[in-house]
């Protein structure tokens, strides 16, 4: 078994339970890491044999843009869109940051992982 990893993709959007998080948004990055069968696409070469990094990210940005008040939500939701639109990913695991987040002190981020 094989993994294709899409890292640090940035998104702006308007996740959180706070409503200044809400009005006026901030920056996330969502990294995924999908196991997959390429063995096919190893010897074809052939985009059809394995997932569009293209598509993914696609999935990805749509979920990105539906606001949610907790980031477990939001990874869980971009994790079930990719397997149910990719069926030949056989597991996944994405990982939303919230950069700078509004906790009263300095820190980069605060993540959540999510494994399916």
């Amino acid at each position: 078994m094989n993994f294709i990893s899409i890292d640090n993709m940035e998104f702006y959007a308007f996740h959180g339970c706070f409503e200044e998080e809400q009005a006026i948004g901030t920056r996330f990055l969502v990294n995924l890491r999908m196991k997959v069968d390429t063995s096919k696409a190893q010897l074809s070469d052939d985009l059809n044999d394995t997932v569009n990094y293209l598509a993914v990210y696609q999935t990805v940005k749509r979920e990105m843009m539906k606001p949610s008040h907790l980031l477990e939500h939001v990874g869980r939701r971009i994790g079930e869109a990719v397997r149910k639109e990719f069926l030949s990913v056989e597991g996944i695991w994405v990982k939303v940051s919230k950069l700078n987040p509004p906790l009263g002190g300095k820190m980069d981020s605060v993540s959540v992982e999510v494994e399916l």
